[in-house]
């Protein structure tokens, strides 16, 4: 047996359902686990456990820095500069989000992504 996501080999005894399709236990983490950028309890619990000085993932650090160099952006950009996936710039940006380091914004009608701080 295969997942249909990452089509790695599942064992018989450990395949996941999801949506209809078979998935490894990790693809289905991945889906079922994701974080949302829009979840009022991660950002209190984010801003009422991080210290001043938030420890972030160096994917996180990338993205928050790239925003700072040269934001606001669009997704398109921040991929395009950083070379990641949109799913890995939208997991950890809504880590970015409930820390309150960075936010989505519209510039001229288009999504972008900005310094929480900026305005």
């Amino acid at each position: 047996m295969k997942c249909e996501k990452c089509f790695a080999e599942i064992s018989d005894s450990d395949p996941r359902e999801h949506a209809g399709i078979t998935l490894c236990e990790d693809c289905y983490i991945d889906i079922v686990a994701k974080p949302k950028t829009c979840d009022p309890w991660a950002v209190y619990s984010a801003k009422n456990t991080a210290s001043q000085d938030p420890t972030l993932t160096p994917e996180q650090q990338r993205i928050l820095d790239v925003i700072k160099a040269k934001g606001p952006l669009s997704l398109e950009q921040i991929c395009g500069d950083l070379d990641i996936s949109e799913e890995e710039f939208r997991t950890n940006f809504a880590v970015l989000r409930h820390m309150e380091l960075a936010r989505g914004c519209k510039v001229g009608g288009q999504v972008c992504f900005a310094l929480f701080d900026d305005q």
